[in-house]
């Protein structure tokens, strides 16, 4: 599973345009899974920016829970 893993990395590093890395993520994810990725980045940048988890939750129409979920990966995570 790690070489497969390095390989999508590679090729990911090798997207250099927004617009094909938008059209990449198109053709390899669901329109959900697109969407929730977007949606756990500003999650991310918000909590960074210092935003309470329930201002984030209703700005973003999303779930307490889902925030917190964002919260604890970046407490746990060295690389966000």
């Amino acid at each position: 599973m790690k070489k497969k893993k390095k390989e999508f990395l590679a090729l990911l590093c090798k997207i250099n345009d927004p617009q094909e890395m938008d059209l990449f993520l198109q053709d390899i994810l669901t329109i959900s899974e697109y969407e929730d990725v977007v949606i756990r980045l500003q999650i991310t940048k918000m909590l960074k920016a210092g935003i309470s988890q329930r201002k984030i939750a209703k700005e973003l129409g999303v779930a307490i829970a889902t925030v917190t979920r964002g919260s604890n990966m970046l407490k746990e995570s060295k690389n966000v």
